[in-house]
């Protein structure tokens, strides 16, 4: 067994609240599209060996991207829902060649490979850790929609970000099983916290931005600007 760590990207969606006439990942950033600007900085990270990264089957934008030629990367064909790309990546990593997977979001191109490499020996020396945030604003619970029920503690609330870092075989047993079982998944940490194992939180950066909404794309670009 060998120690090396894949980066997996699931990439098979089409973005819907981004209102785009393209999947969000694909709209230029700067110089590179979102997906693009993603891809580089996880591929000269030294902590990862290779990155997988799953598409649409009918995908007409990747081959255009400078990174899809790049002798580290392979592609699979991704499924309807994030955790069914996700394990669509991990079916296509050997996990006595690369016990460790990491997964990271398409559409966060701020990541840095400090917050990686933090992420990466606090998950080894664990179960698995995922970057995340505490939540400093006041949260409030609503049934409706439209009237406040209550105000919920934040003192023990974070949120979940990425990368995440797992063993290959272990997420590929949680994300399989919560599939099978017809569970709703929507980060990696979910799929392992079914199996009753505790997952490790690491401080993530505040500008590891998620690019989801047109509004965010702007505060993109400035931030990048900012870490440059």
């Amino acid at each position: 067994m060998t120690d090396k760590l894949v980066a997996l990207v699931p990439a098979a969606g089409i973005g819907k609240r981004m209102g785009a006439g393209k999947p969000k990942q694909y709209l230029q950033l700067t110089d590179n599209a979102i997906l693009g600007e993603t891809l580089a900085r996880l591929l000269a990270m030294e902590v990862i060996s290779e990155v997988v990264v799953a598409l649409a089957e009918d995908d007409p934008y990747f081959a255009e991207l400078p990174q899809a030629q790049h002798p580290r990367l392979r592609t699979v064909i991704g499924g309807e829902e994030r955790a069914d790309s996700v394990l669509a990546c991990l079916n296509a990593v050997n996990p006595d060649i690369a016990p460790w997977v990491l997964v990271h979001d398409a559409a966060r191109p701020l990541i840095t490979e400090a917050d990686v490499n933090q992420l990466v020996a606090k998950a080894k020396a664990g179960q698995g850790a995922i970057l995340a945030l505490p939540v400093v604003d006041t949260v409030k619970w609503s049934a409706d929609g439209h009237s406040i029920e209550e105000t919920v503690p934040r003192q023990h609330l974070w949120r979940a970000l990425t990368p995440q870092c797992f063993p290959t075989a272990l997420l590929r047993q949680a994300l399989g099983e919560a599939l099978s079982e017809g569970a709703s998944i929507t980060d990696e940490a979910s799929a392992v916290e079914r199996l009753g194992l505790a997952v490790t939180l690491v401080k993530g950066r505040s500008d590891n931005l998620k690019i989801t909404e047109p509004a965010d794309l702007p505060l993109a670009r400035w931030l990048l600007s900012q870490q440059e």
